[in-house]
């Protein structure tokens, strides 16, 4: 699995349930309010400040989403999809990424149709049971709650990069 992880050069994300904990919050005005985990930001800053990819695949729309994206220079984000598999085929032309150097996380069903086509299919740990028995790898944590720092890790760790991206910071 290291070397898979080592060869990954775009990882994506569901949000719902990944980037966050799943919950749904609206105002009395109608707008949807997400709350993110700010480790998980910075994980995936340190993943692009790497120089891999990160994307976004979300059946949702929403402004907070598109705040969120623009704060961590998340340029792919593709929100409002119903067939996730095909905003993979358009991000494999646009990227000239093959799946099989991309990784995905996600958390339920409608993510089944890409993890099975990527080379790494992560899910968070409350994920949904079907989702669990498809995923190459299930974090140790939920989703919201830094499930998506410690996929960060894992990739970064796996390419040999973390000493590096830490002893940064330890000096």
């Amino acid at each position: 699995m290291k070397s898979k992880l080592a060869n990954i050069k775009l990882l994506l994300l569901d949000v719902d349930g990944v980037l966050t904990d799943g919950s749904i919050t609206y105002s009395d005005s109608g707008e949807q309010i997400k709350s993110f985990n700010s480790k998980d930001g910075l994980g995936l800053r340190l993943l692009m400040d790497s120089g891999i990819g990160v994307g976004i695949i979300t059946g949702r729309k929403s402004k907070a989403l598109e705040y969120r994206c623009k704060n961590l220079g998340i340029k792919l984000l593709f929100d409002n999809i119903r067939d996730k598999s095909k905003a993979l085929d358009n991000i494999t032309s646009q990227t000239g990424i093959v799946p099989e150097k991309i990784a995905f996380a996600g958390d339920d069903l409608i993510d089944l149709p890409v993890m099975k086509r990527v080379g790494i299919s992560f899910c968070v740990s409350d994920a949904c049971q079907d989702v669990k028995n498809h995923s190459d790898i299930i974090t140790s944590r939920k989703g919201g709650q830094g499930a998506v720092r410690e996929i960060c890790e894992r990739i970064l760790k796996a390419k040999g990069l973390w000493d590096t991206i830490l002893n940064k910071y330890l000096s």
